[in-house]
């Protein structure tokens, strides 16, 4: 009886040693299933991430040829006199020749306005004289009859008005917001091709777009390189009505 009160708590302490230690075990196993599952979901999702960051970036153009749709034309002239009745009257006189040129070239009187007028007196040893300094202007969407007065011009010159520096046809391209999106999309496309063949050669696929900018739309002459105007004059170069509207974009592709 006494040998087995003695015996029984060593027993017990042993197994209690026996669960703990199993307790112990399965903790550890699953703390260590618990990191190698961690490690690879975080592995996978770096790898996920990697892929996901891969892309490529391109340019597309695009290119219409345009024809503009507003014509001006700004006539500066001048007259000088000994006296300011004087000046005045032969500048009014280059006033109705011009007048006269226009209405015979075509174009209604209210065409051609009045843009302004300058009076000046300096001495020339003692000498006064003045000088008076007018300007009209020349608005009109008729483009083939701004063309036949530019090309009719030298006949001022016969007429005695004696055109200034600055005095020149302008002609632009007011109706780019009518032609950006159909343009947009043809660079977008011309893009994506430029992508795919990336891809192609890479071994790989295009994907959605990541990040895209529209670019600026510059409006040129169409034959030469006299000069350009953006998208915020809308015009181009005083020596042609004939343009070239060109955008190109910058678009970041996904690959896969």
């Amino acid at each position: 009886m006494s040998e087995t009160n003695a015996d029984t708590p060593s027993s017990a302490r042993a197994f209690l040693r026996e669960s703990e230690t199993r307790r112990w075990l399965a903790s550890a196993g699953v703390i260590t299933l618990g990191l190698i599952a961690g490690g690879y979901l975080l592995g996978n999702g770096l790898v996920r991430a990697r892929e996901a960051d891969r892309s490529v970036t391109v340019r597309g153009l695009a290119e219409r040829d345009v024809t503009a749709d507003l014509a001006t034309w700004t006539l500066a002239y001048s007259a000088k006199a000994g006296d300011l009745a004087t000046a005045q009257a032969e500048a009014d006189q280059d006033s109705a020749a011009i007048r006269s040129f226009f209405r015979e070239v075509g174009f209604p009187a209210e065409a051609l306005q009045p843009a302004g007028v300058t009076v000046s007196q300096y001495s020339n040893n003692g000498v006064q004289e003045f000088t008076v300094r007018q300007n009209m202007t020349l608005r009109s969407n008729d483009i083939k009859r701004a063309q036949e007065a530019a090309r009719r011009q030298f006949e001022l010159v016969r007429r005695g008005v004696a055109l200034e520096d600055g005095s020149g046809m302008a002609y632009k391209f007011t109706g780019l917001n009518a032609i950006k999106p159909p343009m947009i999309a043809q660079a977008t496309k011309d893009a994506r091709a430029s992508a795919e063949q990336f891809a192609q050669d890479s071994g790989t696929s295009v994907g959605s777009i990541k990040s895209a900018s529209q670019g600026y739309f510059s409006i040129a002459p169409r034959d030469g390189d006299s000069g350009a105007d953006g998208e915020g004059g809308g015009g181009g170069a005083t020596d042609s009505p004939y343009k070239r509207v060109r955008v190109v974009t910058t678009i970041d592709f996904y690959l896969r």
